[in-house]
């Protein structure tokens, strides 16, 4: 009863007003690249001293899980995540969208977000103090192969290039090793300029090399973004529940183990996301269709990176551990409010915390009606925004995202900077997927690298200290089974494709009759362990993947070398790293030495070279004279241009002038939005 008291509480007007707001600004915020859910929470935070500390604290977590939720907006209809959490969104996402089926993809997101929030949050409600206990057993070692794990499930899933994938998280690794060491404190990798102490900001960098190639690639041919549903669709809310019903067991089984990883401080929605994908496509009778548009994948990643909310918000209140950005800033309102934090708080002060509690589940349950609204119109809007718009606008949000994280010109710098390399990398097959999450990965992994080697360097048992641990053991094993599971399977899975087609073929051509031969013509297929590296061996020699090994090599070299100068601490992490490139690498070049020349492959014949060369030396011009005419300024110019790059028809004069207003509306509404709503100080010139 005391629990139904605390609920009714939660639904005061006030309560529920702010819970519904909290969600839809924070889908909107989450749904721009760039506006994460930390500056939503953080520059609202103020607000919210005024208030009641449960009423606070409810828009502060409504603003939080609609943010992750609105990451798969962006994920699905441009490929690029709003939010890291929404990395494994966009594997069956975007091809969804790109295929027609963009508003169901939307659908089925917002079905699968809704329930991983609830299961988050009842997890939340009933399970907080023992699974609080569960992050305790989580030491350096623990944190150290978590990541690790985290990389070889992403490496795993490029299905075919699995050291591709391995060399794009040590290059994500390395990555995230420039500038100051996280332990220790030496300066790495700079190259002796002041640009590179902060090293490469994630969500810049995210941006980038998930942004920059779409609209790269948006220049070069007329053809549209996506393909426009024929007829008034709309949300496909049956169709998509259905789909949602049929694949329950896989939507609860993600939410939980969203919820799980939610509880480890540090893991995160990008981890939660990625494991609960891996799992979904393991226990998948269709398999190969992940990455292709497969609904299940789609909801498994959105179920349990909404879950991780709830599992994150466990050790925050009952340790006081926050796992996530947001969940520090959020406990750091929970102090601004005297509120204790700790195993006392769900006794002492129970009534503010349940409440909050309460108030986010009814948050999430809100978030189906005001998602699916959203959902209504953000995919056709999106699907019938004509080129000369919506490359303009979406560089522009690149632009300003990266800017508005820092406020600083150099984020923008190497935001595009990486984007062209992820470009590059692209098209020799590194995807930027793992490279993103072993930036993101790249300091929890160090931090529990070195604190781990310390520990086992001043107790003589390094070994003991990675590999002795119960926790880490089965880290590990996950770990080698995710990556040798597809190369010794590999044979098994092809052959009972072979006779499952051999008997559906039997069956027909007896009209419904299985004789005693059919029968044995079907037999068990033999295992054989180098199954998956023959299969990789007759696969066609990849030049380009060779050029790029070699490229790594050197860098790797040069790495190694730079830790000479390096203290033990500073130099442990980079020089293994460098190592495990250099093997990796090795190991690639090896491969392709064994296959067959490839056939020179031909690039398509309507795709143009001028126009994607064009939209770079744009991007970088417009960054370059921001200084001098000011952010506005630059941004309506470069606009303009852009429009010019993109456009592949004769626009007569009146269209040209709709499409000028509309580029001063669009840049005008999101630079107000920046400079006034948000107190973003943006850079001005002569002109404004």
């Amino acid at each position: 009863m005391e629990l139904l008291s605390y609920f009714v509480s939660a639904l005061t007007p006030l309560n529920l007003l702010m819970a519904l707001g909290g969600v839809v600004l924070g889908t909107i915020i989450g749904a721009l690249p760039g506006l994460s859910a930390t500056m939503a929470v953080a520059v609202l935070v103020p607000f919210t001293f005024t208030m009641d500390p449960a009423t606070g604290l409810i828009a502060l977590g409504a603003i939080y899980t609609g943010a992750i939720y609105g990451g798969a907006f962006a994920a699905i209809l441009v490929n690029t995540p709003g939010t890291p959490s929404a990395i494994a969104t966009t594997f069956d996402g975007f091809p969804m969208a790109k295929r027609g089926d963009g508003s169901l993809a939307v659908t089925l997101a917002t079905l699968a977000s809704v329930v991983g929030g609830l299961v988050g949050g009842v997890f939340l409600l009933l399970l907080s103090p023992p699974l609080a206990k569960v992050a305790l057993a989580f030491g350096p070692p623990e944190y150290f192969w978590l990541a690790i794990f985290g990389l070889t499930l992403i490496s795993a899933l490029s299905v075919g290039n699995t050291i591709k994938g391995l060399l794009g998280g040590c290059i994500g690794l390395m990555l995230a090793m420039v500038g100051v060491a996280v332990v220790g404190g030496d300066i790495r990798f700079t190259m002796g300029t002041h640009t590179l102490l902060g090293g490469f900001d994630i969500v810049s960098a995210l941006i980038g090399l998930y942004c920059i190639p779409v609209l790269i690639d948006l220049v070069a041919t007329p053809d549209r973004h996506l393909k426009v549903e024929q007829g008034n669709r709309g949300i496909r809310f049956l169709e998509a529940f259905g789909l949602a019903w049929k694949s329950k067991f896989n939507v609860i089984r993600s939410a939980v183990v969203g919820t799980i990883v939610g509880i480890l401080p540090g893991a995160g929605g990008s981890i939660a996301g990625l494991v609960s994908y891996s799992e979904a496509r393991r226990s998948s009778k269709e398999p190969e269709t992940f990455g292709k548009g497969a609904p299940d994948g789609l909801m498994a990643t959105e179920a349990a990176n909404n879950a991780t909310v709830g599992g994150g918000f466990i050790p925050t209140l009952v340790l006081g551990i926050p796992g996530t950005p947001p969940d520090a800033i959020i406990l750091g309102a929970l102090l601004v409010q005297g509120i204790k934090i700790g195993p006392t708080l769900f006794s002492q002060q129970g009534d503010i915390v349940y409440t909050f509690i309460f108030g986010l589940l009814i948050a999430t349950a809100l978030m189906l009606p005001a998602g699916l609204l959203i959902g209504r119109y953000a995919y056709k809007s999106i699907a019938s925004i004509p080129k000369t718009l919506l490359v303009p606008t979406i560089a522009f949000l690149t632009v300003i995202g990266s800017f508005a994280i820092h406020s600083n010109l150099h984020d923008v710098t190497m935001m595009i900077s990486l984007g062209v390399l992820g470009w590059v990398l692209n098209r020799c097959g590194f995807a930027p997927s793992p490279i993103v999450l072993g930036l993101v990965l790249g300091k929890i992994a160090e931090q529990g690298f070195v604190q781990s080697y310390l520990i086992g360097n001043a107790t003589n048992n390094i070994t003991g200290m990675f590999f002795g641990r119960p926790i880490s053991l089965a880290i590990v094993a996950l770990a080698v089974f995710t990556v040798i599971y597809p190369l010794i399977f590999a044979k098994r899975k092809e052959k009972a494709k072979k006779r499952a087609l051999d008997a559906a073929r039997s069956y027909s051509e007896s009209n419904g009759e299985t004789t005693v031969p059919d029968i044995q013509e079907i037999k068990a297929s033999s295992f054989d362990p180098l199954a998956g590296l023959k299969k990789q061996i007759a696969k066609p020699r990849d030049i380009s993947g060779m050029v790029v090994s070699a490229i790594l090599i050197v860098a790797a070299g040069w790495a190694y070398s730079q830790t000479a100068t390096m203290s033990p601490m500073g130099s442990v992490f980079p020089s293994t790293i460098s190592v495990a490139v250099i093997i990796l690498s090795v190991m690639l070049l090896a491969l392709n030495f064994l296959r067959k020349p490839a056939e020179a492959a031909s690039e398509t014949a309507n795709a143009s070279v001028s126009r994607r060369v064009a939209l770079v030396l744009v991007m970088a011009g417009w960054v370059a004279v921001i200084p001098a005419i000011g952010f506005a300024s630059a941004a309506i110019v470069a606009f303009l241009i852009l429009s010019r790059v993109a456009c592949y028809e004769i626009m007569g004069p009146k269209r040209q002038l709709t499409e000028a207003l509309a580029a001063i509306a669009i840049v005008g509404g999101l630079y107000l939005l920046m400079a006034k709503v948000l107190l973003i100080r943006m850079p001005s010139g002569f002109l404004f």
